[in-house]
């Protein structure tokens, strides 16, 4: 199979959208990704994978922490930005948690220190140990198909 038939099947799989962001030397980072799963419930931890040529991979590397954003329907603008499909310079409000920068009104904050870390093909993935959270009611932003999808419910 090549490439392109592998994506297309990948992409038959509905996720959510997160932004993975962390800071280093007092600079904000951030990159939408959508490859992010809950792993353990004893100790809590999640996964994200980071391709190798991703900028963001060194950041976390480097910082050893990273929040996981979880993006409600009204945040699409949002996911674009920090997956580099709007170019222009927005002003985006982050809070502090954790000493980590979050996404205000997403609807979920997940704060994580890197517990593990495993370089598998062209991405790293990381395991991260839940340090804290934030939880609001909503509906998520969906991709489906290579799109964002409304949730109907």
């Amino acid at each position: 199979m090549d490439d392109r038939t592998f994506r297309n099947a990948m992409g038959k799989f509905a996720t959510g959208v997160t932004v993975i962001t962390t800071e280093l030397d007092g600079e904000v980072y951030g990159m939408t990704a959508n490859a992010f799963m809950s792993v353990s419930l004893n100790p809590r931890l999640v996964l994200i994978s980071i391709g190798e040529r991703a900028k963001m991979l060194n950041k976390i590397k480097e910082s050893g922490k990273f929040a996981v954003n979880i993006l409600s329907e009204d945040q699409e603008e949002l996911s674009m930005l920090f997956a580099g499909q709007i170019q222009e310079k927005r002003d985006i409000k982050f809070e502090p948690l954790e000493d980590l920068p979050v996404i205000k009104d997403s609807l979920v904050n997940i704060c994580c220190k890197v517990y593990n870390q495993y370089v598998e093909g062209d991405h790293t993935l990381f395991i991260g140990e839940v340090t804290n959270l934030v939880l609001r009611d909503g509906t998520p932003l969906a991709f489906y198909e290579g799109k964002y999808r409304e949730i109907v419910g």
